[in-house]
């Protein structure tokens, strides 16, 4: 509880300099106009900052989703091209992906690791799929198939190799005796 206090705290100080520093220096805020997905980007920024430095590993997982959708929005601010948000948004699922690989990191959970790499995965899955219907590049539209039948082919190959772990691992385990004593009153 006093590491939240902590870091909320921290956090709304970030963020009130920020403001403040805008309203004493006007060129901060026409910079800030012209750049307003990097003040996203920043929040995700404090956010990943303030898990590191309080070990707060929970914390890294929205860093990655704000700072993640901060990038995206800084790309298409920069270029224009507000059309990809059609497909753009399935990066959202990679960028939980890589905070949870993060988390997994700070607190070495391998399970929170495997679901990591599983969501970026499934992310570029989803983002070659949209894309080559919605719009994205010609790269896109001509390969995608392809990494369809590699999913199919890594589902296959993990449940058949998945079974055969399993079958072994029941037979490999020894069984306890369970010795039952008796009150001799």
């Amino acid at each position: 509880m006093k590491k939240g206090n902590i870091t909320g705290g921290l956090i709304l100080i970030l963020i009130g300099a920020w403001f403040l520093a805008v309203q004493f220096v006007p060129q901060l805020g026409d910079w800030a106009e012209g750049s307003w997905p990097l003040t996203i980007i920043g929040i995700g920024a404090i956010f990943l900052l303030v898990s590191i430095l309080n070990n707060i590993p929970g914390l890294s997982i929205p860093a990655f989703i704000i700072g993640g959708i901060g990038g995206l929005l800084y790309y298409q601010n920069v270029t224009g091209d507000w059309d990809s948000w059609a497909y753009a948004w399935a990066f959202i699922p990679g960028f939980v992906g890589l905070g949870l690989l993060f988390f997994s990191i700070q607190t070495k959970d391998k399970g929170t690791m495997k679901a990591g790499f599983i969501l970026l995965f499934l992310s570029t899955i989803f983002f070659i799929v949209f894309g080559s219907f919605l719009g994205g590049p010609d790269q896109i539209i001509q390969y995608w198939p392809l990494l369809l039948i590699v999913a199919g082919l890594w589902s296959m190959i993990r449940s058949l190799l998945g079974k055969k772990s399993e079958k072994i691992a029941d037979f490999a385990e020894p069984v306890e005796p369970v010795i039952i004593e008796e009150d001799a009153e």
